[in-house]
């Protein structure tokens, strides 16, 4: 399985990222040898992933989630909007 997924940071920021290992990706950004964005901005914890079989489609769902305002993603994160964004 391939995942898009929403991290918050300590700081109260969001993360966005691609993965096909949650758990192995989650452990990683704590441990620091994830995407440089979290690397100062730690402990990170997973507020939101979406589940794709195909890694095409997680990517881009991936971008569509980074494109979104803050606003928007927190809508997301608590399931008040649909999650079919789509970018052609």
């Amino acid at each position: 399985m391939h995942y898009a997924y929403i991290v918050k940071c300590s700081d109260g920021t969001y993360y966005t990222g691609y993965t096909n290992d949650l758990e192995k990706r989650l452990l990683a950004h704590n441990a620091g040898k994830g995407a440089k964005y979290t690397r100062n901005r730690l402990p990170v914890e997973m507020v939101y992933f979406e589940e794709y079989e195909d890694k095409s489609e997680a990517m881009k769902r991936e971008y569509a989630i980074k494109r979104l305002t803050r606003k928007q993603k927190e809508k997301l994160i608590s399931g008040k909007v649909l999650p079919a964004v789509q970018i052609k």
